[in-house]
C-alpha cells in the first residue's frame, strides 16, 4: 500500500484570504467610546457624525491685500473699466471689526482676511492699483466680484464636516479645527499585548553564547514593536517558553487586561504548539485556524467574551516574513476594526514586470512598486520565503498572486503598499 502525501496548503478545511478577512471584520466589535480635546485625538477614529455649527468663512473677506471697491454701472455690470478711479475712507485689517458704509466710487484698503463691508462690488489686488495720496487708480481690467471668499462657501452651518469612522490624521485635525470644534468622540485605542513563544529566541546576548548555539536571534519582537510604534500603537512585548502551563497561565491573565493578544509561533500542529489548545482553554471562541496563503498557513483567529471584557487574539506562525506579512493584512485590518474603522483592505493594481510561477495556495509576494512613464509597475524580489527578511530593505508593497496559475510580464496584478 502506497501512502499519500498531502501537499501543503493543499489539505481539506483551509480558508481563503478573502474569507479570512471578512470572518475578522464581521466578528470584531468596536471598543468603547471617550471624549478627546481635539489636538489630543490624532491618530483616533471618530466615534461620531459631527456638523458644522457655523460658515465657512465665517464671514465674507478679502482674498488678497488691496482695496475693497464700491462700483455700480448699469453699463458695467461684469467688470470695472481699467483707469477708473475710487476715493479711498479708511482701512481693515484682518481681525478688525470697524464698520464701513461705502457709496459708489469709493474704496477702503484691506488686507487678506479682512471683513468684506457691505455694499461691496469687487477686491481689487494692489498688484494692479496705483495708490496716490486719498485715491487709487485700476491699471488692469477687473471683474466684479474678485478676490471676495463669500460666507458658507466652503462649508455651510448644519453641513457633515467628518463621518463616524473618520481618521483623525493632521488634515483631518486642521479641518476640525477651523470649523471651531474643540473635542470630539473617539473610539479608545486598543490595549495589546504581543507575546513571543518558542525555547529557541535569544532575549538576550548571553543566550546567543558558544555554549548557547541553537538560540536565534529574536526578530519578531523588534519587528512587531516597531510595527505597532509605527501605527501609533503601544505595546507591551512579553517572551514566552514552549510550556503549556506557562501558556496556560498567560493566556488566564492577559484576556482580561488586553483589548488584543497577538502571538507569534505555537498555532501549528507541532508536539510544542501550544498557543491555540490553551486559548481554547482559557474560553477563546475560535473563529478560523490555517489559511490558504503563502505564507502564514497556521494563522489563528479568536475571541475571549465575558460580561465586562472583550479580548481578541490574532496567533501569528513563527516565521518573520509571515508575521510581518500577516500583520500588514490581518493585524491591521484587527485593529482597524476594533476603533471603529471597518473597512476592508483597499488594493491597488499594477503591471508586473517578471512573470511568477503557480503554487497550490495563494501568495503575498514582497516586490518594488515604481512609477515608469505614469504606469505603475511592480517587480518582485528575490528570498521570498517565510524565514528571510533581508528584501523587507527594499519591498514596499505586497502583490497578491492568485493560487493554482502562473501570472506572465505585463499581467495586471492587485497590491496592497507597506
Amino acid at each position: 500500500m502506497v501512502a499519500t502525501v498531502s501537499v501543503c496548503g493543499a489539505e481539506k478545511g483551509l480558508i481563503s484570504i478573502d474569507q479570512a478577512i471578512e470572518i475578522i471584520l464581521q466578528q470584531t466589535q468596536p471598543l468603547s467610546t471617550e471624549k478627546k480635546a481635539l489636538q489630543a485625538s490624532l491618530h483616533h477614529y471618530l466615534a461620531e457624525d459631527i456638523y458644522s455649527q457655523v460658515n465657512l468663512p465665517t464671514f465674507s473677506q478679502s482674498a488678497v491685500d488691496g482695496y475693497a471697491l464700491c462700483f455700480h454701472d448699469e453699463n458695467a455690470k461684469d467688470s470695472i473699466l481699467q483707469n477708473q478711479t475710487f476715493e479711498v475712507i479708511g482701512e481693515i485689517r484682518a481681525g478688525s471689526d470697524q464698520q464701513f458704509q461705502l457709496h459708489h466710487g469709493q474704496a477702503v484698503r484691506i488686507f487678506t482676511g479682512g471683513k468684506v463691508p457691505e455694499n461691496i462690488t469687487t477686491v481689487a489686488r494692489q498688484e494692479i492699483v496705483q495708490a496716490n495720496h486719498l485715491s487709487i487708480t485700476i491699471t488692469e481690467p477687473l471683474r466684479v466680484d474678485a478676490d471676495i471668499r463669500h460666507i458658507g462657501e466652503e462649508v455651510s452651518k448644519g453641513q457633515l464636516l467628518a463621518e463616524r469612522g473618520q481618521y483623525l490624521n493632521v488634515g483631518a485635525i486642521a479641518a476640525l479645527s477651523m470649523a471651531g470644534v474643540f473635542e470630539v468622540t473617539v473610539f479608545k485605542q486598543p490595549k495589546i499585548a504581543v507575546l513571543i513563544t518558542g525555547d529557541e529566541v535569544a532575549t538576550s546576548s548571553n543566550d546567543l553564547s558558544m555554549d548557547a548555539s541553537s538560540k536565534v536571534f529574536d526578530a519578531n519582537g523588534p519587528l512587531l514593536q516597531a510595527w505597532c510604534q509605527s501605527n501609533h500603537f503601544q505595546v507591551d512585548i512579553l517572551h514566552i517558553a514552549d510550556d503549556e502551563a506557562v501558556v496556560n497561565d498567560t493566556f488566564d491573565r492577559l484576556k482580561t487586561q488586553y483589548d488584543v493578544l497577538i502571538t507569534t509561533g505555537g498555532v501549528s500542529v507541532g508536539d510544542y504548539d501550544y498557543v491555540r489548545p490553551c486559548a481554547l482553554n482559557n474560553g477563546f471562541a475560535q473563529h478560523f485556524w490555517k489559511v490558504k496563503q503563502k505564507p502564514g498557513k497556521p494563522l489563528f483567529f479568536a475571541s475571549f467574551n465575558n460580561e465586562d471584557h472583550r479580548c481578541y487574539l490574532l496567533g501569528l506562525p513563527g516565521n518573520p516574513a509571515a508575521v510581518y506579512i500577516c500583520m500588514q493584512v490581518y493585524g491591521k485590518l484587527l485593529l482597524n476594526a476594533v476603533q471603529g474603522n471597518c473597512n476592508t483592505l483597499q488594493w491597488f493594481s499594477a503591471t508586473l514586470t517578471q512573470p511568477i510561477k503557480a503554487d497550490q495556495r495563494e501568495r503575498f509576494i514582497r516586490m518594488v512598486a515604481e512609477f515608469d512613464q505614469g504606469c505603475l509597475m511592480v517587480k518582485p524580489l528575490t528570498r521570498q520565503q517565510s524565514h528571510m527578511l533581508s528584501n523587507l530593505m527594499q519591498a514596499n508593497c505586497l502583490v497578491r498572486a492568485p493560487s493554482g496559475q502562473a501570472i506572465e510580464t505585463g499581467e495586471v496584478v492587485q497590491g496592497i503598499w507597506l
